[in-house]
């Protein structure tokens, strides 16, 4: 079937995070929301179909879910990528970043160092520090518009602070890089040899374009499956999130032991019923309809393009390898990290994730989703236009 990616569904007063709490969160009530990382599209028909079933069946009870979930799920990382992995693997839990919190948990203790590399996606942070760990970071190299990984860098700040953990962000949120698999095999050779836990979230994964193939952790670095994980959900790539399922994989029986002992100290246990329902409808029959909404966001990307070069040529387009969003560099506005966001929020009235939250390196930078209607994009283009050309 086709989809129609230009429909305008209103989410006012449904309770969305993205459209209802822009007073609650420090912005004013009429800005233009394309800050948080869902889309303004309604998921695939063959999960609205399975979950409208399950509704119709009227009963929610603790739900569990058999082989055919796994068999979905491993299916599609097969298809798409060339790696299956195991259904012993397997450990479900409401999301990626309560994965995050886990492993942490699970394969450090209080002060020891936790590696991220920034700019990143800021729950990063939170997941580190707010359990006590030792933050370290290595900064993202930054040049002629591209961002590359500092190895040298990496691997000293794994040496002097005694690194236990990395978290891996692949493909990278916000700056919108696909690792390549000499890049992550790089990376496997230095934790490799220092004993680093590597937790690799390839939530964004299915968004990697055609020319920038993904490539999931484990099957780039197989000699490290006792010492890594890889997490993965439906949930941006079919627009699920609020229905709280992902699905981590760990080789190791030993490390799956210890995640889940951190999983029942936390009380958690079955994830929701429709979650479940939706997710395996998702691998099993969402493709086309992911198809499409690529490349639907690809046009959004080149029309992103276009306008900034023809509009806004003082803001620069890092170009996105992978993801649904734009990261774009402001520094040319030569406007402080605080003037910057005022900019955007209180003049051209949009709600964007400012820079800063990823890291210092993204104070000059925004980040815009795409994944949105073109009217929508556009309207929130011409807001940034104004309010620059009023500068």
């Amino acid at each position: 079937m086709n989809y129609d990616f230009d429909k305008v569904i209103d989410r006012t007063n449904t309770n969305s995070l993205k459209y209802d709490f822009a007073v609650e969160r420090g912005r004013p009530a009429d800005v233009l929301p394309l800050w948080v990382a869902d889309m303004d599209f309604p998921a695939p028909q063959p999960v609205l179909d399975a979950l409208q079933k399950a509704v119709a069946h009227g009963i929610f009870g603790y739900s569990e879910v058999k082989t055919p979930y796994y068999q979905a799920v491993a299916g599609w990382f097969e298809r798409h990528f060339g790696w299956r992995p195991e259904e012993s693997w397997l450990i479900k839990t409401p999301g990626v970043v309560c994965a995050l919190a886990m492993a942490v948990r699970a394969y450090t203790k209080p002060g020891d160092a936790v590696l991220i590399q920034s700019p990143v996606y800021y729950p990063f942070y939170s997941v580190v520090q707010d359990n006590d760990r030792k933050l370290v970071s290595s900064e993202l190299l930054y040049k002629d518009g591209r961002y590359s990984i500092d190895l040298a860098d990496f691997e000293a700040k794994i040496r002097e602070h005694r690194v236990k953990m990395a978290i891996l962000c692949s493909p990278h949120n916000p700056i919108g890089r696909v690792w390549t698999l000499e890049e992550l095999q790089a990376i496997g050779r230095i934790c490799k040899q220092y004993g680093v836990f590597v937790v690799s979230d390839e939530i964004h994964c299915d968004f990697a374009f055609a020319e920038h193939p993904h490539h999931v952790f484990l099957e780039a670095c197989p000699e490290l499956a006792d010492q890594a994980l890889v997490c993965t959900a439906p949930s941006k790539t079919f627009n699920i999130a609020g229905l709280q399922v992902s699905n981590i994989w760990i080789p190791s029986q030993a490390n799956r032991k210890a995640f889940l002992k951190e999983m029942d100290r936390s009380g958690l246990s079955q994830l929701n019923a429709l979650g479940l329902v939706a997710c395996q409808a998702a691998y099993e029959g969402g493709e086309e309809w992911l198809t499409q909404c690529k490349a639907y966001l690809r046009t959004n990307l080149d029309f992103t393009r276009s306008f900034l070069a023809e509009h806004l040529p003082q803001i620069r387009l890092v170009e996105p390898e992978g993801t649904y969003f734009a990261w774009l560099d402001c520094s040319a506005l030569d406007l402080s990290c605080e003037a910057l966001n005022d900019l955007v929020v209180n003049k051209a009235k949009l709600w964007l994730d400012g820079g800063y939250i990823f890291g210092k390196g993204g104070a000059q930078f925004q980040r815009v989703v795409l994944a949105c209607p073109r009217q929508t994009l556009e309207q929130a283009l011409l807001r940034l236009e104004k309010a620059v050309n009023d500068l």
